[in-house]
């Protein structure tokens, strides 16, 4: 089970069908909702739910990156203290 908010969370089972085939039901308990899926199917959304968070995660590094990045000195200051180096 994995809570999203107070009073709110998602569970994930194995279940059998009615014929014994195995069914992944994804259920959202505080709206009554679930998905009952194949194994193939909870494989694909498993699949699409780590690539998402993949990308989010690239993203979140390329900010971080960048604002580091803006973070260090202006350009010309860096320049500044090259020609004063060499100057001397």
């Amino acid at each position: 089970m994995i809570e999203l908010e107070p009073g709110n969370a998602l569970d994930i089972v194995l279940q059998e069908d009615s014929h014994g085939r195995d069914r992944v039901v994804v259920a959202l308990q505080a709206h009554g909702c679930e998905l009952n899926l194949t194994p193939h199917q909870a494989r694909v959304l498993a699949t699409e739910l780590i690539m998402a968070v993949n990308r989010a995660e690239v993203r979140s590094n390329l900010k971080h990156s960048q604002n580091m990045v803006r973070g260090v000195q202006p350009a010309e200051q860096k320049r500044g203290l090259f020609t004063q180096a060499f100057a001397k």
